[in-house]
């Protein structure tokens, strides 16, 4: 076997020679990508840290409350909310929540017209399916090296990585409500004249809203289980405590950050959860 491993494929080396070229020719790119994207999150971190926390308390209660109508929703939101402030990590809520948010916003502005074309196009969605999973598939680390290489140390790079991961749960989920938009509703609106534009806007994106927002439910969920990856390339928030727990072997610590977690992923999703199609 020595003759094929000594014969192996150079897939590093041509990878290391794109990032080096990209580097070289496309600085200017990711320059202004790098800015725009510290921009986005120092408006969203700028709105979360600048009132006192209970204001963000009183706003997210109420967000739960119009968006669920149940009260017991909004109580186990404030709850949840109120631990973080006991135990004295609501800063590093806050940067986390920046880092989730800032994901959403550029993954659902990127995803949802991606998924459209790709619901309207089979050849797109056929020929981008191996991308989307090798994006899901590929160990999120390796995605930490280029951004670190085009980004450099903070919260752009993790914000890059993450928005790789967690791209294609929007553009599957979008794709999916799209294309299973009932023939019938499509021919009815065709029938009484209504454009493409038409059709997409007033038959295809209501029937497919379920499926999108289950795609931004994704997309929260999984941006929030890169917060500890993000925090290895300097990105601040709930990650950083955790990786300090696990170079201190501190078992107090590990538990009480990984524990503050797992409530901002329940208070997420619970504001955000829907219902089935009725």
């Amino acid at each position: 076997m020595d003759w094929l491993t000594a014969n192996k494929l150079p897939v590093g080396k041509t990878a290391k020679i794109v990032f080096d070229w990209l580097k070289d020719n496309a600085g200017g790119f990711f320059d202004a990508l790098a800015a725009a994207m510290q921009a986005l999150i120092d408006g969203i971190l700028f709105v979360l840290e600048t009132p006192h926390p209970l204001v963000i308390v009183a706003v997210f209660v109420a967000i739960t409350y119009a968006l669920q109508r149940k009260w017991q929703t909004a109580l186990l939101v404030l709850a949840g909310f109120l631990f973080i402030l006991n135990q004295g990590y609501w800063k590093a809520t806050m940067e986390s929540l920046t880092l989730v948010l800032s994901a959403c916003v550029v993954c659902m502005a990127v995803g949802v017209p991606i998924g459209i074309a790709t619901a309207h196009r089979p050849r797109l969605f056929a020929a981008l399916q191996p991308v989307l999973d090798l994006m899901q598939t590929l160990p999120t680390f390796v995605y930490l090296i280029p951004a670190i290489v085009f980004f450099g140390i903070g919260m752009v790079p993790g914000l890059i990585a993450t928005v790789i991961f967690v791209l294609p749960a929007p553009i599957r989920l979008t794709h999916l409500g799209v294309a299973s938009t009932p023939e019938s509703l499509l021919e009815a609106a065709r029938s009484f004249g209504a454009t493409p534009r038409q059709v997409l806007w007033r038959v295809e994106l209501p029937w497919a809203t379920p499926q999108i927002m289950a795609g931004l439910n994704q997309t929260i969920m999984l941006s929030l289980s890169m917060v500890v990856i993000a925090a290895l390339v300097g990105a601040n928030g709930l990650g950083v405590p955790v990786v300090r727990a696990l170079n201190s072997v501190n078992t107090a610590l590990g538990f009480e950050s990984g524990f503050v977690i797992v409530i901002v992923a329940i208070i997420l999703d619970r504001m955000l959860r829907r219902e089935g199609r009725k």
